[in-house]
C-alpha cells in the first residue's frame, strides 16, 4: 500500500460479535494500510483485569465507580499498534483469557465503564488514522466514521475459530466452554442497557463464515480504498 498525504486523517469502525474475527482483521487492514490499530475490547478487558486484580464485585456498580477513580489507563500507538498501560504497567496476554473474557463482557453493561472509557477512544482517533473495532464503534464511539462495517460469522464457526486461539495460545479449555463463553457473551453483548451490540445503519455487513482470514482482510481494504482513500486521497 502506497502512503497517503501527511495530515490526512480517516476512520474505519468494525464492530460484530465476539469470534468474528475483528480484531485480527482490523490490525491486518491497519498494516496493510499503514495506520493506527485500535483494540477497544481490550480496553474492557483491562478494566475487567483491573476490577477482578482489586477484588471488586462485578455486580456492585458503586464499587465498580469508586475503583475507576485508581484506574490509570495510557494508551498510545507506537509501530502502528495500541499499547496500552495500567497504571504504568505494560499489558499484555493476562488479559486474554476466559475469565477475563467474561468479566470484560460483564462490565461493559456499566455505564460508568464506558463512560470512561469513551472519551479515551475518541481523543485517539482525533489524533491518528485508525481502524478501530469493537461493539459500539459505528454506533456509538465514533458516529462520524468514514466507513462502518459490520463483521459476522455463524455460531458453529465462531466458536471453532475461538477455540482454536485458546489452544494455540496454550490455553487449554473445551469446545463445550467456549460454546457457552460465546453465547453468554452474544446475549449480554445485545441485550446491555447501555450501547448494545447492533448493525449501524449505514454499516455494511461482511459475512465470514464460509471465506478465508485473508479473503475479510482483502474485502475490508478494498472497502477503504472505494469509499475513503480513492475519492480523498493522492496517492504519492
Amino acid at each position: 500500500m502506497k502512503n497517503f498525504e501527511e495530515g490526512f486523517l480517516f476512520s474505519v469502525a468494525i464492530d460484530g460479535p465476539a469470534g468474528a474475527g475483528k480484531s485480527s482483521v482490523a490490525r491486518a487492514v491497519a498494516s496493510e494500510l499503514g495506520v493506527c490499530y485500535f483494540d477497544t475490547g481490550a480496553l474492557y478487558r483491562t478494566v475487567g483485569f483491573f476490577l477482578l486484580q482489586n477484588g471488586v464485585d462485578l455486580k456492585r456498580e458503586d464499587e465498580i465507580e469508586k475503583r475507576l477513580e485508581n484506574c490509570d489507563l495510557e494508551v498510545f500507538c507506537k509501530d502502528k499498534e495500541q499499547k496500552i498501560f495500567l497504571n504504568g504497567k505494560k499489558i499484555g496476554e493476562e488479559i486474554r483469557t476466559s475469565e477475563i473474557s467474561s468479566a470484560a463482557s460483564f462490565v461493559s453493561k456499566n455505564f460508568f465503564v464506558r463512560k470512561f472509557l469513551l472519551k479515551t477512544q475518541r481523543d485517539f482517533a482525533k489524533k491518528n488514522s485508525v481502524i478501530m473495532d469493537g461493539r459500539d464503534i459505528g454506533t456509538v464511539v465514533l458516529k462520524n466514521a468514514n466507513l462502518k462495517i459490520f463483521l459476522t460469522a455463524s455460531l458453529n464457526v465462531r466458536v471453532l475459530r475461538r477455540y482454536k486461539e485458546f489452544v494455540g495460545k496454550g490455553i487449554f479449555t473445551s469446545i463445550e466452554e467456549v460454546l457457552k463463553e460465546i453465547e453468554n457473551r452474544d446475549y449480554n453483548d445485545k441485550t446491555r442497557k447501555f450501547a448494545p451490540l447492533k448493525m449501524a445503519k449505514d454499516a455494511i455487513l461482511i459475512d465470514n463464515s464460509k471465506i478465508s482470514f485473508e479473503e475479510s482482510v482483502e474485502r475490508v481494504v478494498s472497502l477503504v480504498k472505494k469509499h475513503i482513500l480513492e475519492e480523498q486521497v493522492e496517492f504519492i
